[in-house]
């Protein structure tokens, strides 16, 4: 069997063993791969000899252990182009860190690629104009440190109707839109979860202290109340 298929069969097989939480049988595997059970085998092989940590054995499953890092080489064209896309809009429609942070990932990508893969990284025709021009908030990339770490902010905020308040919040989620970012968190002023425009925010302070519930705590919170509550949650950024 040629080269790019064998590449492109391993690393199938890398993302069916990495989505599975147990061990997994060969033959099962063999079935999603679509392939001999001799082939799965001798690709469990070469997988353990290029450093993945396939644990298992034949007749008792297999399991990749933690830590395995797929080479960038390995990515399909399509999953390239996805990788390029989204680091192209980012860079167009994120803070300035961020953006440089895009640029600098795919240049190593780029820079490990076999040269075609390269140059079809390097002349690609995806691109993800500015129509609105870069984002002029300066508070942006503090907010999206806050969000990483889980520290509460205290900001000043002119909401919908001009009115002026200050705040102190538990950012948990940011979306960068093509025209507006918002911040979706936890407003201690109001006791509910709140979105705020970046661009209505007059100052803020990174307080350094974590705020008392855990991220993902409160975004599953938020979720389950946007779905309760779809229509409540839409104009949020309006009337806070």
């Amino acid at each position: 069997m040629s080269r790019p298929v064998r590449s492109a069969r391993l690393l199938q097989l890398l993302d069916e063993l990495r989505r599975c939480r147990q061990p997994v049988s060969g033959a099962q595997l063999a079935e999603r791969l679509e392939v001999s059970l001799r082939t799965l085998y001798r690709d469990i092989a070469v997988l353990r000899q290029q450093g993945a940590d396939v644990a298992g054995d034949a007749g008792v499953g297999y399991q990749l252990r933690p830590g395995f890092l797929l080479p960038p080489l390995m990515f399909p064209a399509e999953e390239l182009e996805a990788l390029l896309l989204g680091a192209r809009w980012v860079a167009a429609h994120a803070d300035p860190e961020l953006a440089r942070a895009a640029g600098h990932a795919m240049e190593r990508i780029a820079g490990t690629l076999p040269a075609l893969l390269r140059l079809e990284v390097e002349t690609s025709g995806l691109f993800a104009p500015q129509w609105s021009g870069p984002p002029t908030e300066p508070w942006l990339t503090a907010l999206r440190h806050a969000v990483r770490a889980g520290h509460a902010v205290r900001m000043r905020y002119t909401d919908g109707e001009g009115a002026v308040t200050e705040r102190t919040v538990w950012p948990f989620a940011m979306a960068f839109l093509a025209d507006v970012r918002l911040l979706a968190g936890w407003c201690e002023l109001r006791q509910d979860f709140r979105h705020f425009r970046a661009d209505r925010v007059l100052s803020l302070e990174d307080t350094g202290v974590r705020y008392p519930a855990m991220r993902h705590q409160l975004l599953r919170r938020w979720q389950r109340e946007r779905l309760r509550q779809p229509d409540a949650h839409s104009s949020a950024a309006d009337r806070n």
